[in-house]
């Protein structure tokens, strides 16, 4: 069975869309089946995997609104065990076209069904937003990764995320779990990153990774190469980090059965 990680925060500018590509990519680089679903219009996760998403003829609106087959729209990246259901501007009139719809929270849960079995991980990249895009990912997923900025305003961004998780817990998904808070952004050369830092643990012992993300050049340069970050350079702090939280995903899922 697949084990369907989405990746969400409301605040936007965190590492959201890094964290999807490239920990997809590490998941898959650790030679575990992995499929990359971007449901954000922007479609910056299609074109961090290297698909030009202004060729697209079909992207996740077509399974959205119209109830294709996504077998039929996953695209092969070209990257060994990494497939992406794409994105791109499309799907900003696809919240508008649900609102009328039956079970529109459940479309997407209901599409990811047929590929139970077709992949190890799946990882959903959602909008910077609270919306029926992001509502669909959550109830389709099994646990919630928050990347979270070490800056002075994260406590509140993860206290909208939090109570997020909770309405759909109690509504639509009582099974979502947070798989972890990831601190991103991280600059251990001044004294905030490392206080926000310390403060986020103290509150979560329990559920911040281990793994954290610095700010980092090569990381920020990837995107524009259409690669993520192991590709374009393998020997990054980057890369590192993200490598490092794969395995430390896999390792809490061997753990925890």
């Amino acid at each position: 069975m697949s084990r369907i990680i989405c990746i969400a925060n409301q605040k936007g500018g965190v590492g959201k869309t890094t964290t999807a590509v490239n920990l997809a990519a590490s998941l898959a680089a650790a030679e575990r089946p992995t499929l990359l679903i971007d449901i954000d219009p922007q479609g910056n996760a299609t074109s961090g995997v290297g698909v030009d998403k202004t060729r697209l003829r079909h992207t996740v609106y077509d399974v959205l609104i119209n109830g294709a087959d996504p077998q039929d729209i996953i695209v092969d990246t070209g990257q060994p065990f990494l497939h992406i259901l794409p994105s791109n501007a499309d799907l900003a009139g696809a919240e508008l076209e649900l609102i009328t719809e039956t079970g529109r929270e459940l479309k997407l849960k209901f599409a990811l069904a047929a590929l139970a079995n077709s992949y190890r991980y799946v990882i959903i990249d959602c909008p910077p937003s609270l919306n029926l895009l992001t509502i669909n990912a959550m109830t389709a997923a099994d646990s919630v990764l928050i990347p979270l900025q070490c800056e002075f305003y994260a406590m509140e961004g993860l206290s909208q995320i939090l109570q997020t998780i909770r309405l759909i817990q109690k509504g639509l998904n009582p099974l979502l779990v947070i798989e972890g808070i990831l601190l991103t952004m991280y600059d251990a050369r001044g004294n905030l990153g490392k206080e926000v830092a310390s403060e986020i643990r103290t509150h979560f012992p329990e559920q911040v990774f281990e793994s954290v993300i610095p700010r980092n050049v090569r990381l920020a340069e990837a995107p524009s190469h259409g690669k993520p970050i192991i590709y374009y350079d393998i020997t990054s702090r980057g890369a590192a980090s993200y490598m490092q939280l794969a395995r430390e995903i896999i390792q809490r899922e061997a753990v925890n059965g």
